[in-house]
């Protein structure tokens, strides 16, 4: 079966920058499309981000469009979200997850999870 771990996660302040990264084990084949999710308490969780390694394809939401950018590195099976001007209501889970097939904004369209790390935005 394979596993995504996700890291890099920690407290920083309001405006500061954070790398997550989504590693990839135990896949019987290279990754392609990977989700960048996250859900703060209380809240469902929100699709921020889809890239597909296939064709480079990227997708944002309108929430962290402009401040968060996905990069991958296929051969090692490492995919990144870097996050600046980071924001007290961007404090959450975050989590990355991977499906077949094409991009999707839809949480239950992914089959396989990792079990998230934690973003704290604080002063």
């Amino acid at each position: 079966q394979g596993k995504l771990v996700e890291s890099g996660g920690g407290l920083v302040q309001p405006g500061g920058s954070l790398r997550l990264s989504c590693s990839a084990s135990g896949f019987t084949s290279r990754l392609n499309v990977i989700g960048w999710f996250r859900q703060a308490p209380g809240k469902e969780r929100e699709a921020l981000s889809c890239s597909r390694g296939s064709d480079a394809t990227i997708y944002y939401s309108g929430s962290v469009k402009g401040r968060f950018t996905v990069s991958r590195d296929d051969t090692l099976n490492l995919v990144y979200l870097q996050m600046n001007s980071l924001k007290p209501e961007d404090t959450a889970v975050y989590y990355c997850a991977t499906r077949r097939g094409m991009c999707s904004g839809s949480r239950i369209a992914y089959n396989s999870w990792g079990s998230g790390t934690q973003v704290t935005v604080s002063s």
